[in-house]
């Protein structure tokens, strides 16, 4: 099924090879959980549903029903569904739904969750879900690692593999909704990889999650460090979504030591960017701002930030650096971080500190990279 804009889900089902649908390879020594080349039905919308059953002979109603048993009764075969005739069940059981499997659990003191689910090619992403007592937060990946290399994130360490296909992220979203068992109120594209480097798939993963589970587009976040172009791009779409932009640097010099890319995007072209985003969608652009003690957190820092969001229809949000193994930064204490945001303040930046969850399970922000030396479930 492809995630290209005007090829839909089910145009891409016809397109399925029959002569080998299955297929099992080797990765690392381990075997891989089958490969089908029939796209999965996971992430079609009700339409397309409804158009698919009826190209398979069965009455148009037949959509709402399999609409239903996917995104709301959580099916993950085709032969789940008992309402659906049984001749036809097994008629069209090789379809797959296109659900991954659960390979690891891990629960944070503070209940925030981390999963690593396993993906029908056999390699391994991570999800977060981040309860509080008003809401359900789930963040979710948009690639199998990621190419950004940022220099504090545990991911960009690892490497990059792949984008996700869209029914892989929309996945997310209802594995953690499942296992808290209550519904998802927030979901945010901060997990592994660079959504903007897999836009039609994020996008599309972006309304089924909307139209499909029902989530509304002002409680879903896409993240990006900024890629030349594609910021412009998701403006055209016109989703009414939270644009976040990872900044974490307060001029060129330092933003390239801490974001590699970086030197392919100057600071004044990415915020010019933001700005005509602004224009565009008519929504405020949220600058990330990851904070290093003694790195970025200097007054001058904060002066160099309010030089640059001046006029601009923003908010900056502090994220007090999550250690990991592989880089020599230090978390700031909690006095360093109220005097930067103080100098912010004082240039009349509107400004929030976002409060560090699933640390000791390196579930927190930064920290994401699907591995753990734990038995898997």
């Amino acid at each position: 099924m492809s995630a290209t804009p005007g090829v839909s889900k089910v145009q891409s089902l016809k397109k399925g090879n029959d002569q080998n649908p299955s297929l099992v390879t080797q990765v690392g020594g381990a075997a891989q959980l089958p490969v089908t080349s029939i796209p999965p039905l996971l992430g079609a919308s009700l339409s397309e549903f409804t158009e698919w059953v009826q190209q398979q002979g069965q009455p148009a109603y037949r959509g709402r029903q399999l609409h239903g048993w996917i995104y709301q009764k959580g099916a993950r075969s085709l032969s789940e569904i008992s309402v659906f005739p049984k001749q036809w069940r097994e008629a069209v059981g090789d379809v797959p739904i296109g659900r991954s499997t659960l390979h690891y659990r891990s629960e944070a003191p503070d209940g925030t969750v981390k999963y690593l689910l396993r993906l029908r090619d056999g390699h391994v992403i991570e999800t977060v879900g981040i309860p509080t007592a008003k809401r359900l937060t789930v963040c979710v990946s948009s690639q199998v690692g990621c190419p950004m290399a940022c220099d504090f994130c545990a991911t960009g360490k690892g490497g990059f593999i792949r984008n996700l296909e869209r029914h892989e992220i929309v996945d997310q979203v209802l594995t953690v909704q499942e296992d808290f068992g209550e519904r998802v109120s927030n979901v945010v594209f901060m997990g592994m990889g660079e959504p903007l480097l897999n836009l039609d798939a994020v996008v599309g993963a972006v309304k089924s999650i909307n139209e499909d589970i029902g989530i509304g587009m002002r409680s879903l976040t896409i993240s990006t460090v900024g890629i030349p172009g594609k910021i412009r791009q998701l403006a055209q779409y016109q989703l009414q979504v939270t644009f976040a932009v990872s900044l974490h640097a307060s001029n060129q010099q330092l933003r390239e030591r801490l974001i590699p890319s970086a030197n392919r995007y100057p600071l004044e072209a990415l915020l010019e960017d933001c700005r005509e985003y602004v224009q565009i969608t008519g929504r405020r652009v949220t600058f990330e701002y990851i904070v290093l003690a003694g790195v970025n957190d200097l007054p001058e820092h904060a002066a160099e930030l309010a030089q640059h969001l001046r006029g601009f229809q923003s908010h900056v949000n502090l994220i007090p650096y999550n250690p990991i193994s592989e880089a020599d930064y230090q978390r700031p204490s909690s006095h360093q971080i109220q005097t930067f945001v103080e100098a912010l303040e004082q240039h009349h930046i509107a400004v929030s500190v976002r409060r560090s969850r699933g640390l000791e399970k390196d579930a927190a922000c930064g920290q994401l990279r699907a591995s753990t030396s734990t038995v898997a479930v």
